[in-house]
């Protein structure tokens, strides 16, 4: 009887289910999180050493070269220069250097902007340079619109018209530099302008040459 109570009252043994291993999804979203937290410190970092560095003389020649490109003013003057003295493939290269201009401030400005929300660099107005100051824009910082605008151009034009890929190029690069030099940009905004501009070049030059393709195919079933 004492056999059977103890057995009657005893717990059924239950297989536990297999432990699930709950580090390995936290573990990857902690890594990354510690990546863009450290990425994120490396760029502040960069920007402030810019801020820091004292250069007079470069801070002149860059705050006339960023206010120069306010609303894309520099590239447009270029483009119609272009299209004066360059004939009919000049004023193609200017076409094209237009609308890429309008496809990479439409990116940046209307689809990047408001997805990343990131906000400008601000330092007190003790510690910023008067000589660096200019209009501060009320868009967000991510990505540089001046970048997108300079790369789309340069890269559009140049492509074009070669022997314009390099000085335009070295102009797109000034512009760029002189966002996070007047610190209205960190470098990371800088990069991702200039790549969104590239692309946007690449996009126009290959509508454009679907286009002129295809005229030339009308053109020869026509005869």
């Amino acid at each position: 009887m004492r056999r059977l109570t103890r057995f009657s009252l005893a717990r059924p043994r239950t297989s536990s289910p297999p432990a699930v291993d709950d580090d390995t999804p936290r573990g990857s979203g902690r890594c990354s999180s510690e990546v863009r937290a450290e990425l994120d410190a490396v760029d502040r970092a960069a920007y402030d050493a810019v801020a820091r560095t004292a250069t007079p003389v470069l801070d002149r020649l860059l705050v006339r070269l960023s206010r120069a490109a306010d609303h894309s003013l520099l590239w447009l003057i270029i483009a119609a220069a272009l299209a004066v003295v360059g004939g009919g493939a000049g004023r193609r290269a200017a076409c094209q250097g237009v609308l890429a201009i309008g496809l990479a401030s439409g990116v940046t400005n209307l689809v990047l902007k408001p997805m990343a929300r990131r906000r400008r660099p601000w330092r007190p107005a003790g510690q910023a340079p008067a000589s660096r100051r200019v209009r501060r824009p009320g868009s967000t910082s991510f990505p540089s619109g001046h970048a997108a605008s300079a790369f789309a151009f340069a890269s559009t034009v140049g492509e074009a018209v070669p022997v314009t890929w390099v000085p335009l190029h070295v102009a797109a690069a000034g512009v760029a530099y002189s966002r996070l030099h007047t610190g209205m940009h960190y470098p990371s905004d800088i990069a991702a302008g200039a790549l969104a501009g590239g692309l946007c070049a690449w996009t126009v030059r290959r509508v454009a040459d679907r286009l002129t393709s295809g005229r030339a195919q009308l053109r020869w079933r026509r005869r």
